[in-house]
């Protein structure tokens, strides 16, 4: 019978006061990319793991050949280690990138222990390893990209970077959604997760923190994919307002932040007539759901005709926009396109709109006004709630989508629209109209803040269309018949 293991019995340590705990500042090495160290928090830690993530082509083994060639002229011997290429595609890439350092390694291997030996013989300052998800442990079942490899691999790595105090860098893979592959134990175990993406058909890469435990996170970088590989961008502010003639309708202009930086983005929009039974709602870089909500307020709270309509909305710059700051925006390049009336020059949007049309407030709005004013433009259409500072710009506060449209010129009173039959603010629109027109009538006639089903296009004939078909209708006509049967409220009494 084999002896009884008695437990072991340790004494834990006592509990000591934070503030008398020894603290040293962060080791960081900056790499001397502007952009990466803006979104590390100032460089990489000494003994961190860092987790790079993004679509394939996006362009993460370029810009980590590049960091690895600055860090190799700063800190020292750094190893490069692929599991996914051979060694001369990867001297191929490094010549037109121009990072042939004397002191930057290349081993090609896809064991993870042999990868720790070359660390523990060289003991170089950093080490990128391309990619986890194709190197293995020899001890632990399954293949390369698994759940159990994938974690062993990483954590194997972990304690060799904390025991050597080696900076390591993962190159991780990402799922057709864009979500990082793997366990998610895998950025639970290293310091610092950042995603790299971006569309491969523009030249624009934005890398973002999604995780660092010793700096910021949701920080950005923005970076310029050129023949000479990735190159920082300082002033990212001009790139994602577009060059589209002045009197160009559809287009509006607003702000959203992208971490703490806020980018000045184009929105654009382009409508046009449909003989669809359903007609087409297309975005690249929006929310194709937020559009349609926008489409349904503007269609039913201010009375822009969108039901026969094909709309397709845009950014410029392949950025994607995913906050409700850009909801006045893209609802007022909306209403142009649909008015075929341009925004007036240098104007702004912010806010989001609800489903009631009104206009809300939108997060950190003086630092997007101050970064406005700062690239050129002098006014801005803000929500009404809204008092702080205007960054030096003038600020048209607005309660709802009507006042919007009002300040940037673009109610649809007197113009034609494709519905005949829409619903508009009454009293309101006779406020605006001309004195004895259709829409001055009407105005006067409805009771303050009230909603008619009225006609705002004339036939063909220059008739004015009558409001109610039966008042208007000869004595014993089938159309008096009707007007007078109809019941109150219902759709024969609304024609």
């Amino acid at each position: 019978m084999a002896p009884t293991r008695r437990p072991v019995v340790t004494t834990p340590a006592a509990p000591v006061p934070i503030a008398d705990i020894g603290f040293d500042d962060l080791s960081r090495q900056p790499v001397g990319i502007g952009e990466l160290d803006r979104v590390l928090g100032g460089g990489f830690v000494t003994g961190s793991v860092t987790l790079v993530g993004g679509e394939p082509g996006a362009g993460k083994s370029t810009l980590l050949l590049q960091a690895a060639d600055a860090l190799a002229d700063v800190a020292g011997t750094v190893v490069y280690c692929s599991a996914e290429e051979s060694p001369e595609q990867i001297r191929g890439r490094a010549g037109r990138l121009g990072t042939l350092h004397p002191r930057l390694q290349l081993a090609c291997h896809t064991d993870v222990t042999a990868i720790v030996s070359i660390l523990d013989d060289h003991r170089p300052a950093a080490c990128v390893v391309d990619s986890i998800q194709t190197v293995e442990h020899p001890d632990v079942a399954g293949v390369a990209g698994g759940v159990a490899q994938v974690r062993e691999c990483a954590s194997v790595l972990a304690r060799t970077a904390k025991r050597l105090g080696i900076t390591v860098v993962l190159v991780g893979h990402v799922t057709k959604d864009g979500q990082l592959a793997g366990p998610r134990t895998l950025e639970h175990l290293v310091d610092t997760v950042v995603e790299f993406d971006g569309d491969r058909h523009h030249a624009l890469r934005l890398l973002r923190a999604v995780k660092n435990r010793f700096g910021p996170v949701g920080e950005v970088g923005c970076f310029e994919m050129t023949a000479d590989g990735l190159r920082s961008v300082g002033d990212a502010g001009r790139l994602f307002v577009g060059e589209a003639a002045p009197d160009s309708t559809g287009v509006a202009t607003t702000l959203v932040l992208e971490g703490r930086r806020p980018l000045a983005c184009e929105v654009q929009a382009l409508v046009a007539p449909t003989t669809l039974a359903n007609p087409r709602r297309i975005t690249s870089g929006l929310d194709g759901a937020r559009l349609a909500v926008l489409t349904a307020v503007l269609q039913q709270r201010v009375g822009i005709g969108l039901l026969d309509r094909d709309i397709y909305a845009a950014s410029v710059g392949g950025l994607r926009i995913t906050e409700p700051a850009a909801d006045l925006a893209l609802a007022l390049a909306v209403a142009s396109g649909a008015i075929d009336r341009p925004l007036p020059l240098g104007v702004v949007a912010l806010g989001e709109v609800g489903l009631a049309g009104e206009i809300r407030q939108v997060a950190r709005m003086s630092d997007r006004l101050a970064e406005a004013s700062r690239l050129g433009f002098g006014s801005a259409l803000v929500p009404a709630a809204y008092d702080g500072a205007d960054g030096g710009m003038s600020l048209y506060r607005v309660r709802d989508l009507h006042e919007a449209l009002r300040a940037a010129g673009l109610h649809s009173s007197g113009r034609r629209d494709a519905t005949a039959d829409r619903p508009v603010d009454a009293a309101r629109m006779g406020a605006a109209a001309e004195p004895g027109s259709a829409e001055a009538r009407m105005g006067a006639a409805a009771e303050p803040g009230s909603r008619a089903r009225v006609s705002v296009s004339e036939p063909e004939g220059g008739h004015r269309p009558e409001a109610r078909m039966g008042a208007a209708a000869e004595p014993g006509s089938a159309e008096a018949r009707m007007g007078a049967a109809a019941e109150p409220g219902s759709a024969e009494a609304r024609k």
